[in-house]
């Protein structure tokens, strides 16, 4: 799938990387939270993974989580975080832990809701130790009642070096959005809400990820297509993967024909080749009346769609006649 450049999140992405940095100069303290909030689709989870890949130096720790959609169990979040690190040595309860972990053969929950908040809570500085360490809390929305209430506390919790990454989209539910607002309330707390791309930040994503120009016609159809969504925009470039732009526009239904004027560097035989499918040969034909390989006329039209930027022989074809290449050769 071709990378969708970061584009229209500048602001935000220096905003988190100015909370890490204060975080990392502040010795003690509590965590810094940032809330990334919008519709589905609108590229938050990309925004904090832009932020993770650039944040230097690299965290110490980074606490991954997301919620669980189908059945979900108390304290999701902290499970899925706790999956990828060892909870052999933490100074807390082991059978607490491994309730909160669930870790197969796990024992029957013996503490009071407000006490097993608390041993979350212990667990989490734990695993963070003196950091610095990053917390990514995805899908805030869809997380289980426990894991909203461990995420909040998180947010106030004295002596935690963390930078809290959160991503959420508009609350429905009464129990999300006081989260919202108590992780909106935190000291420091920066929230950001993503909207679509406008048509011209669609317009330079296209052009970074094509690496030329890109007909305002094309920029204009894709953006009218999409509604500058983030996510639309990966799928529709993902599709059109391999044909270039021409492939781009047929898919927005703008014909996306080369400047007249544009020529590119063809070489000698190439030129011929060109002749022959503007002569409707096969390349089998074409390999007869040139005398080369089908495997070498193969090659040259491969080399013919680039660099004419033409999604077919058709395209290409027809790209060799508004040229008005001559010499075309005859097949037998």
């Amino acid at each position: 799938m071709m990378p969708l450049p970061m584009v229209g999140r500048e602001e935000e992405l220096a905003e988190i990387h100015l909370a890490w940095s204060q975080l990392r100069a502040a010795p003690a303290g509590r965590a810094r939270t940032v809330l990334v909030t919008g519709a589905a689709g609108c590229g938050k989870s990309l925004l904090v993974s832009a932020a993770l890949d650039a944040l230097d130096p690299a965290p110490a720790t980074t606490l991954f989580g997301w919620a669980r959609i189908h059945t979900p169990a108390p304290y999701d979040w902290l499970a899925a975080a706790l999956g990828t690190h060892s909870t052999a040595d933490l100074p807390v309860p082991a059978d607490a832990v491994a309730w909160l972990a669930q870790l197969p053969g796990r024992p029957v929950q013996r503490y009071a809701p407000g006490a097993l908040l608390r041993i979350a809570v212990r667990t989490v500085k734990a695993v963070v130790d003196a950091g610095p360490a990053v917390i990514v809390v995805e899908d805030l929305h869809a997380l289980d009642p426990a894991s909203l209430n461990l995420i909040g506390e998180l947010a106030y919790a004295p002596g935690l070096r963390a930078l809290l990454l959160v991503t959420s989209r508009p609350p429905e539910e009464e129990l999300v959005a006081r989260t919202l607002a108590q992780l909106t309330g935190a000291a420091g707390a920066i929230r950001q809400h993503l909207g679509p791309l406008a048509p011209t930040e669609v317009a330079v994503v296209l052009e970074r990820a094509y690496q030329e120009p890109v007909p305002a016609s094309i920029a204009a159809a894709v953006h009218g297509r999409t509604g500058g969504n983030p996510y639309r925009l990966t799928e529709l470039l993902a599709a059109c993967r391999g044909g270039g732009l021409p492939s781009l526009g047929a898919a927005v239904g703008v014909l996306a024909e080369a400047p007249v004027d544009y020529r590119p560097d063809l070489t000698a035989r190439e030129i011929e080749v060109l002749a022959c499918l503007a002569a409707g040969m096969s390349n089998k034909q074409v390999a007869r009346s040139l005398g080369i390989s089908i495997r070498t006329v193969a090659v040259h039209v491969s080399n013919l769609l680039r660099k004419t930027r033409s999604s077919s022989r058709t395209e290409a074809a027809l790209w060799a006649v508004r040229h008005e290449l001559a010499g075309v050769p005859q097949s037998s």
